[in-house]
């Protein structure tokens, strides 16, 4: 195979798993509202949530995942990828404590790319009904000071 035809042919592949998992998320997630969970280092993830299915999804930003978690101490993490798994496992937690779902577990995760990632959560109590007022979390705006 010629040294040319190796990307050529690896391009449409990742292309593949990108559509896959956009397509996913939009199915999964589309017109959820998002909101907005901090966890110990103080820095913000969007989260959706699908009470239906149970799971959450946790989007961080780009500048965060390359600097890690410090990056309000102004230093760089010396692997911003070996905390990354926990910073997003702690935002889900957090964002099930403080929408009064303590006792929910968090039983399964999905990477979808460096930004996103799911977490399937089970709790006790039944599922409620689509429509049903539940908690949300105050409103936080990153960025966006409230005087």
């Amino acid at each position: 195979m010629p040294a040319w035809a190796i990307p050529v042919l690896t391009v449409p592949l990742l292309a593949g798993c990108t559509a896959t998992s956009f397509s996913y998320i939009s199915k999964v997630y589309v017109g959820l509202p998002s909101q907005v969970v901090t966890i110990g280092c103080k820095e913000p993830y969007e989260v959706y949530d699908n009470r239906q299915i149970r799971r959450v999804l946790i989007v961080s930003n780009a500048l965060r995942e390359i600097t890690g978690c410090n990056l309000n101490d102004l230093r760089i993490d010396p692997d911003p990828d070996a905390s990354r798994v926990g910073r997003f496992r702690a935002a889900a937690r957090a964002y099930l404590d403080e929408t009064v779902r303590e006792e929910c577990r968090i039983t399964g995760e999905t990477v979808f790319d460096d930004m996103k990632s799911e977490f399937a959560y089970s709790c006790a109590a039944p599922i409620e009904a689509r429509g049903t007022k539940v908690p949300r979390l105050p409103g936080r705006r990153p960025g966006f000071t409230t005087q």
